[in-house]
């Protein structure tokens, strides 16, 4: 399982020029599942990203989480996180789950945040999607589980 986390001042995804998720202040999140990830994994992940400690305190030291500084999270499904270029220039998406299995982990992901109180906005699964940020800082960090 992977994530692309980027603290954002605000962030919103569109589909056919319609915004179908925006947010201010909080994480937009491209999220991946690996063919061989198990549902064990999604709360894990969930907790490593809503504890993050990566939003400034008082003293401009990045310490707060997501929690902390009541930030909310924009979740886009993104297969393409686990494209493999190593043999020429087409990349390989075997790592990644197939449709079925992933739409599945997707949005029992998206339900365990929405069941921890957080706001959580979304794209749409399978779709072609436009994704408009401000990144904050920037900050963006990858995280596998």
């Amino acid at each position: 399982m992977r994530a692309v986390i980027q603290r954002v001042i605000q962030a919103s995804v569109s589909v056919d020029g319609k915004a179908v998720g925006k947010i201010d202040h909080g994480f937009m999140v491209l999220f991946a599942v690996h063919n061989d990830d198990t549902e064990e994994k999604l709360e894990k992940m969930a907790n490593k990203i809503i504890n993050l400690r990566i939003f400034e305190d008082e003293e401009g030291k990045m310490n707060k989480s997501l929690l902390g500084a009541k930030g909310a999270l924009l979740i886009v499904s993104q297969f393409t996180l686990y494209g493999n270029s190593k043999k020429g220039n087409r990349p390989s998406f075997i790592d990644s789950a197939s449709p079925e299995r992933a739409k599945k982990m997707y949005d029992s992901f998206i339900n365990i945040l929405k069941n921890k109180n957080i706001h959580v906005e979304t794209g749409i699964f399978g779709v072609r999607m436009q994704i408009e940020l401000i990144n904050d800082g920037p900050t963006t960090l990858i995280i596998d589980i």
